[in-house]
C-alpha cells in the first residue's frame, strides 16, 4: 500500500499547458503501475494514462499526442504532461497506484476554459 497526492492543477485558457504531479511514499510503489485518471460529474472515473513497473506506456485515444506520463521511483514521483490543453480536459484528476484496486490520491481540478 502506498499513499498518494497530487498537485498541478489549475486553470488554464485552451491551447494552453499544465503538468501534474504526484508524490508517492511507500516502499512498493517501484513494482506497481501508475496511472492517472479523470472525472467529471455524473460519469465515471477513465483511465487517462499508465505506466507500468516495467516502463510501458498506454494512453486514452483522446488524450494521444498531448499528454505524456512518466515515473521517477527514485523520487517516488509520478507526472503527467498535458499540452494543448482543451475545454474537455476539464475534470477532476487522480494520480493512482496498482489499477482501480490499488490506492488513490485526494484528486487535483483541472479547468480548461477561456
Amino acid at each position: 500500500q502506498v499513499q498518494l497526492a497530487e498537485s498541478g492543477g489549475g486553470l488554464v485558457q485552451p491551447g494552453g499547458s499544465l503538468r501534474l504531479s504526484c508524490a508517492v511514499s511507500g516502499n512498493m510503489f517501484s513494482i506497481m503501475s501508475a496511472n492517472w485518471y479523470r472525472q467529471t460529474p455524473g460519469k465515471q472515473r477513465e483511465l487517462v494514462a499508465g505506466i507500468t513497473s516495467g516502463g510501458s506506456i498506454s494512453y486514452a485515444d483522446s488524450v494521444k499526442g498531448r499528454f505524456t506520463i512518466s515515473r521517477d521511483n527514485t523520487r517516488g514521483m509520478v507526472y503527467l504532461q498535458m499540452n494543448n490543453l482543451e475545454p474537455e480536459d476539464t475534470a477532476v484528476y487522480y494520480c493512482n497506484a496498482g489499477g482501480r484496486q490499488g490506492d488513490w490520491g485526494q484528486g487535483t481540478r483541472v479547468t480548461v476554459s477561456s
